[in-house]
């Protein structure tokens, strides 16, 4: 998959960065000497992380070098390391692993969540938050129009990028045997955005890169067209003319 933008992600940095910092202010832990920002991105959920613990050795951690080069142009005197969430293994453990809105795109949870959970300390907390919206318009909707245009064939893995989130107990089955407590909730923000095009900006940043990436440009057009048109329909205008974008997630915080 092509490199992400980090520009086109931070166009709703307050949006995105909310679900971070509720969870962030969740974390069980009055201070920390490790703390590891997993798919850190451009560094905004970092920036949180690094605030609640000021006194924290602070690593990020992602695979996209735009979204690093951002990151440590805003957070230079942190630590930012190119490395695979599935596979990267800390040095040495740390007492707080953040992983938000990156897991859901790394397959194989029941060995994925152990596999973080042995990084922590004694004590430590893995806090992790995905979204859970694959049966949202944004997401039904690209889905069909991905099947029903021109373009089926080139577009018929997209779907399988992000990984379909069981069912919340089997998240509580799989880590309450491995640790001290087990914390999960989940929360649908509702955001007013200007109007659908404004929905269709947001998913370019995230849920539509693997819908998009095989296409050529006249096609990428058509899709958006298609897409814009079917948003339009799902979220209608409210009473102050904007729409409001539903958006579920799923927090869970593990203490070793």
């Amino acid at each position: 998959m092509a490199d992400w933008n980090a520009r086109l992600y931070l166009t709703f940095e307050d949006e995105r960065t909310r679900p971070a910092r509720d969870l962030v202010a969740q974390i069980p832990l009055e201070a920390a000497r490790r703390v590891v920002d997993l798919g850190c991105g451009p560094g905004n959920s970092t920036e949180i992380l690094a605030n609640r613990y000021p006194e924290a050795e602070v690593i990020g951690v992602d695979t996209s070098l735009d979204m690093l080069n951002t990151a440590r142009r805003r957070m230079p005197h942190t630590t930012f390391i190119e490395a695979d969430v599935a596979t990267f293994r800390l040095a040495q453990p740390a007492d707080v692993i953040l992983a938000n809105a990156v897991l859901q795109w790394v397959p194989g949870h029941a060995t994925l969540f152990p596999h973080l959970l042995s990084q922590l300390s004694e004590g430590g907390v893995l806090a992790a938050q995905m979204p859970d919206n694959l049966n949202e318009p944004t997401h039904v909707g690209m889905r069909r129009v991905a099947a029903e245009g021109p373009w089926a064939d080139k577009l018929a893995q997209a779907s399988a990028a992000r990984t379909v989130l069981p069912p919340t107990e089997s998240y509580y089955d799989l880590l309450s045997p491995l640790a001290a407590k087990v914390d999960i909730w989940r929360t649908t923000y509702h955001h007013p955005l200007n109007d659908p095009a404004a929905v269709v900006e947001w998913m370019k940043g995230t849920g539509l890169r693997p819908f998009l990436e095989p296409l050529d440009p006249d096609e990428q057009a058509a899709f958006l067209e298609a897409y814009k048109a079917r948003l339009t329909q799902d979220y209608p205008r409210r009473a102050d003319g904007k729409v409001l974008l539903a958006f579920p997630r799923l927090f869970i915080i593990a203490r070793r």
